[in-house]
């Protein structure tokens, strides 16, 4: 009886093992962007993943209607942009990509409007604020396991993570959204160690 019982210990602790790998290195590993997907800025210029110089991304997906998380994640990436500025690296070692989820409401002029808001301008070489077709922005949420839905009354429902991706936009790390989970300081440090 005590051998079954070490066994089923034994064997529940190898699923969880592998339950954990899963979920924090295979599948975050799987994570990048579509190669096909061609989306545009917020001006109307065509953004091709498929042509993406070596950088390090910080990836965020946001709706212009969010009443809180969204704003003020793209608030703390406006903050974290000021310390990359100062470290000289933002721009040409490190890049934002902020995508609506919401390409239907989120018009150029409403997508211009929050950039304004976010000190986020046209030919920005460090921070692109991009929308597509429905589809598109489906295939780019769904490739980093980013879940959302609108149930109807333009408030969508959706994951509160950000996305750090390496030089070969690869996932290397995920934090959360919003003035809790998004800690400027760990990504900062975080950016600054992917960089080094």
């Amino acid at each position: 009886m005590k051998k079954l019982y070490i066994t089923f210990v034994s064997l529940f602790v190898i699923c969880i093992a592998i339950g954990i790998f899963y979920f924090t290195v295979y599948r975050q590993g799987k994570m990048e962007f579509p190669k096909k997907v061609v989306m545009e800025t917020a001006w109307g210029e065509p953004y091709h993943f498929e042509n993406m110089k070596p950088k390090v991304r910080l990836l965020e997906f946001i709706y212009t209607n969010c009443p809180d998380i969204c704003p003020n994640t793209t608030f703390q990436m406006q903050k974290l942009r000021e310390k990359l500025e100062q470290q000289n690296v933002f721009g040409n070692k490190v890049e934002f990509i902020t995508i609506t989820v919401d390409p239907r409401r989120d018009t150029r002029e409403k997508l211009q409007a929050y950039a304004k808001t976010f000190g986020i301008k046209e030919n920005d070489k460090g921070w692109l604020l991009l929308r597509g077709n429905e589809e598109d922005t489906k295939k780019v949420a769904d490739s980093f396991n980013f879940q959302y839905r609108d149930p109807g009354n333009g408030m969508i429902i959706h994951s509160t993570i950000t996305y750090l991706l390496d030089k070969n936009n690869r996932v290397v790390d995920t934090f959360g959204m919003g003035e809790k989970g998004f800690k400027q300081d760990d990504v900062y440090e975080t950016i600054m160690k992917e960089i080094e």
